[in-house]
């Protein structure tokens, strides 16, 4: 029986989309039957692989996403977000490569999930850019989310505290504006998209929050010192308003932890 981890490095070594996804649906199933053993300690690879398009460029350098400027607006944004989906499946299986083999069997199960979903995410995107005519690799990306998990893929804690409870925890910021913005352009297909990646992705934030919890515990960390200390070295400073109070607090971070002033 293969393990968990030698499994979601197979996924982390497709380079292409569709493949990406298929594997990560084959591994959750084969998981939920049982077919699978717990993750080993294996070498995990440095990078993902990546398909030869989209071409990867500085951040400044990527279209912008703007909603209202007709269907390349739309194309746009949804191109982009397709982009952090396809990189949210490869950082999740990172996750329970690098780390499932020294953490409880639940948190693999916890990570495995989040994969699963953003497998569903990057399809559900890619069907929508068809539908509108363009496909994933069409606009140029950037490479933030992969250097987020290259600097911290010496430390769980740093992971936690930067993927799931940075990155992700940003999008609930910044996602009910973007359903906002595709409601008034009557673009219901889209939003509904996004309105399904915002309440996975309460889930995922949660997942995060729980995990670091457990860890600081077992090291005798304080939460709060711990996040803002790892946040601060590893985040340059991108922990900053507006914040989505509700959509954080109901994945378990309270204002407390990121809040200036608390």
């Amino acid at each position: 029986m293969t393990d968990l981890a030698t499994r979601a490095c197979a996924v982390l070594a497709a380079a292409d989309p569709a493949a990406k996804v298929a594997l990560t649906r084959a591994l959750a199933a084969d998981w939920r039957a049982g077919a699978v053993a717990p993750p080993a300690a294996i070498a995990v690879p440095d990078r993902p692989a990546r398909p030869p398009t989209p071409e990867l460029v500085h951040p400044r350098d990527v279209p912008k996403r703007k909603i209202g400027a007709g269907i390349a607006g739309r194309v746009a944004l949804l191109h982009a977000l397709a982009h952090i989906e396809l990189n949210a499946i490869d950082l999740a299986c990172d996750m329970v490569a690098r780390f499932g083999h020294a953490m409880p069997r639940d948190f693999a199960a916890d990570w495995l999930h989040v994969a699963a979903d953003e497998a569903e995410h990057f399809a559900l995107l890619g069907a929508r850019l068809a539908e509108l005519g363009a496909a994933y690799g069409d606009l140029q990306a950037h490479d933030g989310l992969w250097q987020a998990a290259a600097k911290t893929a010496h430390d769980l804690l740093a992971r936690l505290a930067v993927v799931p409870m940075v990155l992700e925890a940003r999008g609930l910021d910044v996602t009910p504006a973007m359903i906002q913005k595709l409601d008034r352009i009557d673009d219901a297909e889209s939003a509904a998209i996004l309105r399904r990646i915002y309440a996975d992705e309460v889930g995922h934030v949660a997942a995060g929050v729980r995990w670091f919890a457990a860890r600081c515990a077992a090291e005798g960390r304080e939460v709060r010192a711990t996040w803002r200390a790892l946040t601060k070295r590893y985040c340059d400073g991108a922990v900053r308003p507006p914040f989505n109070d509700d959509a954080r607090g109901r994945a378990g971070m309270a204002p407390a932890l990121y809040a200036e002033t608390a």
